[in-house]
């Protein structure tokens, strides 16, 4: 396909770059809005995990006092 010249008015030249120049802004706005949600999702997952921690210490805790609770006496 052979390439052919463009032509366009001035006007609506600028109203393209001014668009452009726009939707760039959008884009960089995008990816820090991105940027700061990927930050708090590692947050949360690093409180779940903390949680996930102490849950399973609870736990460990609980089924030792369970089972010397039920352990018969020895004498």
């Amino acid at each position: 396909m052979e390439r052919m010249p463009v032509f366009v008015k001035v006007d609506e030249y600028d109203d393209v770059l001014s668009l452009v120049k726009i939707i760039r802004q959008k884009l960089d706005e995008a990816k820090e809005t991105l940027l700061k949600i990927n930050d708090l999702k590692n947050e949360e997952d690093h409180q779940l995990e903390i949680w996930q921690n102490t849950l399973a210490e609870v736990e460990k805790k609980i089924d030792f006092i369970d089972h010397s609770l039920n352990e018969p006496e020895r004498f």
